[in-house]
């Protein structure tokens, strides 16, 4: 609305004022601002009524002569040919952004708010502005052995990232389809990153993942933790860490190391598991203090995973306002059959 204003406002200024004002050089600018916002039909429109103004008697600009005129005609013409080229140029941004954006999510889907017994949400905020992949995923998936989850980070961060985070997804999807067992997927995942970096032996590819794997009755989940911590349990108001003992990263050989070891851990109506990467647990406010967690996550809980989530990076970001890294948050509310509440205690916590 800029022109336009300025426009109006020198008009009005002449017309109230008793004598002249020397103000006709504002005139000038109008054009060229115009070219920032609209297209070059508009910017015509304003060019012209700018000549019309400085010409007009009514207005008494000082009678510009044919040289201040001149200039201002020109000054329009280019203005609008400025227009055109930069409306050209939105226009192939806007096609090559939603490009971007139905690839991207093609690479990471948005999460279902119910796979099987399993309700879930994923939250994820890249560190690159304007992208909305990363180096952090997660997927949930229901296969012939039951619902499976996963959330990891690969080596790096931002776009350079994309292309492992989109093989890893892939050999997950595959693996929850063919895998018995949660070690099994895990060996799938090492796998494949081994085969994409065995072209370049300074490639260094590896990531860190948590897999999860809940029964048909999601009464109990059996958790294998690659070089990342487990899930929190939220229970009873209370943030339980599991006692999940990290393996080895994927990609540096697990099969041929140790085999991943498997927690299994009863599940209740109610439970609620939260895994976060180190976005989270690792951000620093301006004193140097991580962002406590386990101890700010009962007091956040919502009923619904994707308003727990939500409220974790509203708290997140009011801690540490400038966030460097990427952020992911995986919420899953499992809820048993038959209102079973599984036996024993939390299992491993």
């Amino acid at each position: 609305m800029l022109p336009s204003a300025l426009l109006a406002g020198v008009c009005l200024a002449e017309l109230i004022s008793p004598e002249p004002l020397d103000i006709g050089f504002l005139l000038g600018a109008i054009p060229p601002l115009a070219v920032l916002a609209h297209g070059p039909v508009a910017t015509a429109v304003l060019g012209a009524l700018v000549v019309v103004v400085l010409t007009v008697p009514v207005f008494d600009l000082n009678d510009p002569g044919s040289t201040d005129l001149l200039t201002v005609c020109f000054v329009s013409v280019l203005s609008v040919l400025l227009s055109y080229v930069r409306s050209r140029r939105d226009a192939q941004l806007v096609t090559e952004r939603a490009v971007a954006e139905v690839a991207q999510r093609a690479v990471v889907p948005l999460l279902p708010d119910r796979v099987g017994p399993v309700r879930c949400a994923g939250l994820y905020r890249a560190a690159q502005r304007g992208t909305l992949v990363g180096g952090d995923f997660f997927d949930v998936r229901a296969g012939p052995f039951g619902v499976r989850a996963v959330m990891g980070d690969v080596q790096g961060h931002g776009l350079s990232a994309v292309a492992t985070v989109a093989s890893l997804l892939g050999a997950f999807r595959e693996a929850v389809l063919d895998q018995p067992d949660p070690e099994a997927v895990a060996a799938r995942l090492d796998r494949r990153l081994a085969v994409d970096s065995a072209g370049d032996p300074h490639a260094e590819l590896f990531a860190t993942a948590v897999l999860l794997d809940f029964s048909a009755d999601a009464r109990v989940v059996r958790i294998v933790a690659c070089g990342q911590a487990g899930p929190l349990l939220l229970r009873d108001g209370r943030a339980v860490e599991l006692d999940v003992e990290p393996c080895t990263p994927l990609g540096l050989g697990l099969a041929e190391v140790a085999p991943p070891r498997v927690v299994s851990v009863p599940l209740r109506a109610g439970d609620r598991l939260f895994l976060a990467s180190d976005g989270v647990t690792e951000a620093r406010d301006t004193h140097g203090v991580f962002y406590p967690l386990t101890e700010r996550l009962p007091g956040l809980a919502a009923e619904n995973p994707a308003a727990l989530a939500e409220r974790v990076w509203t708290d997140l970001v009011r801690h540490c306002p400038d966030v460097q890294d990427d952020v992911t948050m995986l919420v899953l509310a499992p809820r048993p059959r038959d209102g079973a509440d599984g036996a024993g205690g939390a299992g491993g916590a």
